[in-house]
């Protein structure tokens, strides 16, 4: 479970009775959406043929640029979630990683989800005694490509559900 049980008003919409702005929210989708592609080639490396994960941050960055739906885009990412229940270890991280990116157009939080799987992806990628380094790595790469704009929010919402995720923002 990566969606905490009490949500962080400024992840929420304004619509939705929160203070997240469009902006903020498509930024988050943006990072969710170049997380996830990062280690998209663990899943593709094993799953040639299947275009569901990334069809999922094609359609979230469709989403940010106006031309697709918010339910096209989290359906999408239900699709590439779909294509990993079958796999194990980093092609399966990798789809739920692109799934929770097409997710944020719907609910804004699951840019973390993205960032989660990415790096559970990367360790599971690594030899044993390097999975930690690697994840720690690739901690540090996501967060140098986050927006100035929401940068210390996701920082901050990564230090309270870093324990539902996995601990892996640890770096």
């Amino acid at each position: 479970m990566i969606l905490p049980k009490v949500r962080d008003p400024r992840l929420v919409t304004i619509r939705r009775g929160g203070t997240l702005t469009d902006a903020d929210h498509h930024l988050l989708a943006l990072w969710a959406a170049t997380c996830a592609e990062h280690v998209l080639d663990l899943f593709e490396a094993e799953r040639p043929q299947d275009p569901r994960p990334r069809e999922a941050i094609e359609h979230v960055r469709a989403w940010v640029r106006g031309e697709v739906r918010m339910m096209q885009s989290r359906a999408a990412g239900g699709h590439a979630m779909g294509a990993a229940r079958d796999l194990r270890g980093p092609a399966r991280f990798a789809a739920y990683a692109a799934g929770q990116a097409g997710a944020v157009a719907h609910v804004a939080e699951h840019d973390l989800g993205a960032a989660a799987y990415a790096i559970k992806a990367v360790r599971a990628a690594a030899p044993p005694e390097r999975a930690v380094a690697a994840g720690r790595a690739e901690c540090r790469w996501q967060r140098d490509r986050l927006p100035a704009e929401v940068r210390e929010l996701v920082l901050e919402d990564q230090r309270a559900r870093n324990d539902i995720c996995w601990s892996v923002f640890d770096c």
